[in-house]
């Protein structure tokens, strides 16, 4: 696996059924390397803190083979990486076979997978439609979220290493199945 894109995003405000939301789901790729600290993505906004970001969610990593399968369900959209708030695309990232636990090298830092990216309304201000959420949470195309074990810059082209296995755990689609029947969804 391989870096193909980082990705930040600032503080964004934008009226949403008539309410102001605060987001950072607006990420663009950036030139050069990125800081992964313990916490956060060096230079990243991270709006709520409460479901966003923090030890166990520092680094959001997506699929870029997951964007074969949404762009023909939204050709209008202006396709960018970084289009579902992910701060790292991977060329092939499956959360079917990424356990919990599992952990890997990139550039300098090791990252270890801790959860799945639950959808939530933000993810349809930045599609531009609400139908986006639920059909996010009918997939297993959710994305990982990961702890930082080491900090370190990370740059395009670096390899995503796997250098630890935790196979008896269960994989982040399972995570993400298990959340969905919670929700009742």
């Amino acid at each position: 696996m391989k870096i193909i894109s980082t990705n930040i995003g600032e503080r964004k405000e934008v009226i949403s059924h008539g309410k102001k939301v605060v987001t950072g789901i607006f990420k663009y790729p950036v030139d050069g390397p990125i800081f992964l600290d313990f916490e956060e993505v060096k230079g990243d906004e991270v709006s709520d803190k409460k479901y966003h970001g923090g030890i166990e969610q520092a680094v959001y990593g997506y699929s870029l083979k997951h964007y074969e399968y949404w762009r023909p369900l939204y050709p209008a959209l202006d396709w960018t990486l970084g289009m579902f708030g992910e701060n790292l695309t991977i060329d092939v990232l499956d959360e079917t076979q990424i356990h919990v636990g599992d952990t890997f090298k990139v550039g300098n830092t090791i990252l270890e997978a801790t959860l799945q990216r639950s959808p939530c309304h933000k993810l349809g201000i930045r599609f531009k439609d609400m139908k986006i959420v639920k059909q996010f949470w009918n997939t297993t195309k959710c994305g990982v979220y990961f702890k930082v074990l080491q900090t370190g810059c990370i740059t395009i082209g670096d390899d995503f290493q796997q250098i630890k296995s935790c196979s008896d755990n269960p994989t982040i689609a399972d995570l993400l199945i298990k959340k969905k029947k919670e929700k009742g969804i």
